[in-house]
């Protein structure tokens, strides 16, 4: 199999043609049967070649037949032509057409033809010249990104023009909008799905010959919507909509960001976040409403949220570079005000992704399973519960259910704590039913159930984390400070109230006050869910406001 890519952007390797091109490379040799060897990739960088426009003098087809009579790098890409059993053609659109040095490689392809008349079999155009060579059972791909929102509309006469050399139907096409934004590093999580579906697309047409329409359907859907890209592309610029005036780099990111306001995710409650660059002095608000959001560079606005950061630190974070909640922990910026829009950040400047499985396989990969509390959680409760109604019966009851926990929770993750809560409850369950006593395998429970929070906290996650990390970027949250700060303190709080409880609990069936047990014992983990509840937002809130701390980027 031998692959010629024809990269026709005058950009040369830093096109963004290129790395559509790219991905469906990689994804064609992850899915072609034969051995990554036995593929051999040419690439024709055309910017970085010699050639020249053509004459239309005809001496190809007169005085030396199928040979040109410029001598330039033309006649090795005729060559690799009639040799390549696949041709990937990547190019921008320029005005509404391939750029001028394809069109050049393209205008000189005249030495292929013979230049006697000839009517093509599907009456497309109005003439025809046969190949001078057998270009049957080559195939063509023609992979183009343009600036506009989408491709639908702009491809009309690239079209007509492969229409007529290659033949109507005679290759495949994929088409994207918004091609500049491959070059943004800020918005590589969006683009890097594209590109994943770019690579399932060469992976599939290498064993099928096409592109499902699954996944044709993702590389037809927007990077952005309409609005939301319109707005970035007019920022980029850098100039005033209405002086005409340079602005300065922080400015431009900040209406870029703007541009990425989510108005679905408007809770009805509007917002004005203010933001001071401090490396720069600099300040600026954004209002988000219903309707959109607006930056004000005069500070007229009463901020809800404020942000203050050097400007290197926030480029960072956007870049990816360093993660925005580890670099809160880290008070490498502070904010005060409402934190809400800093736990709803990504739901707020992000539009949701539209590209699902992008990675996917023709294997088709298993989703990951997530664990949760809930797992963990339906022993003790049953225990609890059950055994203070009836020791034996209870138990046998917390029993059943312990065996059907793992059925019940077939679509969540087990975790270390769920298997030892199981472990737990049905010692302490038989432990009643022989006994026919349940105050003491109830008072042990408490015990053991606090003991299993504290001792998490010794290790580098603590209990609660292991469920809800999967909220706050999965393995990644390890790295946010406030998470984990959070998360040993409420664990370390939960441990101890269970403890605690194992120990008031037998003091008071020992004082005879068992009736009052019934209601503290209720009502205290209710308080303490209330608690949590208030204290897991307020505690990074409050830390957020703390002093900011300069960090090199590189330590």
């Amino acid at each position: 199999m031998k692959i010629l890519l024809i990269n026709g952007s005058p950009k040369g390797k830093r096109s963004n043609s290129l790395k559509l091109a790219y991905s469906f490379i990689e994804g064609f040799k992850n899915g072609c049967t034969d051995d990554e060897e036995s593929i051999s990739i040419d690439e024709l960088h055309v910017a970085s070649m010699n050639i020249a426009a053509c004459k239309g003098c005809f001496a190809c087809w007169q005085k030396t037949p199928g040979i040109c009579c410029i001598k330039d790098d033309m006649q090795k890409v005729i060559e690799k032509l009639i040799d390549a059993d696949l041709i990937l053609w990547s190019f921008p659109l320029y005005y509404f057409n391939v750029p001028g040095i394809l069109k050049n490689l393209i205008d000189r392809q005249l030495p292929m033809s013979l230049p006697f008349m000839s009517s093509k079999q599907d009456g497309y155009g109005s003439g025809s010249h046969d190949s001078r060579y057998d270009m049957n059972g080559k195939r063509h791909v023609l992979i183009s990104t343009c600036g506009f929102y989408s491709a639908d509309g702009n491809y009309d006469s690239v079209l007509r023009m492969f229409d007529h050399f290659l033949g109507k139907g005679n290759y495949t096409t994929i088409f994207c909008g918004q091609g500049e934004l491959f070059r943004v590093k800020e918005l590589s999580a969006r683009t890097d799905e594209y590109l994943a579906s770019v690579k399932c697309s060469g992976s599939e047409y290498a064993m099928t010959g096409t592109i499902s329409e699954e996944t044709d359907a993702i590389l037809h859907t927007l990077l952005y919507s309409r609005d939301v890209f319109e707005k970035m592309a007019d920022a980029s610029w850098g100039i005033s909509k209405t002086t005409g005036e340079k602005e300065p780099d922080d400015l431009i990111f900040t209406r870029q960001m703007a541009a990425l306001y989510n108005k679905d995710a408007y809770d009805g409650k509007d917002r004005v976040l203010e933001i001071h660059f401090t490396d720069l002095d600099h300040t600026y608000q954004i209002q988000l409403s219903k309707t959109g959001s607006e930056v004000f560079t005069d500070g007229r606005l009463s901020p809800t949220t404020r942000i203050d950061t050097p400007f290197t630190v926030w480029s960072a974070i956007s870049r990816g570079e360093i993660g925005g909640a580890e670099a809160l922990g880290k008070q490498m910026y502070t904010v005060s005000g409402d934190f809400s829009l800093m736990i709803d950040w990504d739901k707020i400047f992000g539009s949701a992704s539209v590209v699902k499985k992008t990675e996917k396989t023709p294997q088709n990969t298993i989703e990951q399973k997530k664990p949760s509390m809930t797992t963990m959680l339906i022993p003790w409760i049953t225990f609890w519960i059950a055994i203070s109604i009836h020791p034996k019966v209870g138990a046998l009851i917390t029993l059943l259910v312990v065996a059907t926990v793992p059925f019940i929770m077939r679509k969540h993750k087990f975790v270390i704590w769920d298997q030892l809560s199981m472990a737990a409850v049905a010692i302490l369950s038989a432990a009643a039913n022989i006994t026919g006593n349940g105050v003491l395998p109830t008072n042990i429970g408490y015990f053991v159930f606090g003991l299993f929070w504290l001792l998490s906290c010794l290790t580098k996650e603590p209990l609660c984390a292991a469920y809800v990390k999967y909220n706050y970027g999965g393995e990644n949250a390890h790295q946010n400070p406030l998470f984990m700060k959070t998360n040993y303190i409420l664990a370390a709080a939960w441990g101890t109230l269970y403890v605690l409880t194992a120990i008031w609990t037998f003091l008071f069936k020992k004082a005879g006050f068992g009736n009052v047990l019934i209601l503290v014992n209720n009502l205290i983990p209710i308080l303490m869910g209330l608690f949590t509840a208030w204290f897991e937002k307020w505690y990074p809130a409050r830390m957020a406001r703390g002093c900011r701390k300069i960090i090199r980027l590189d330590d």
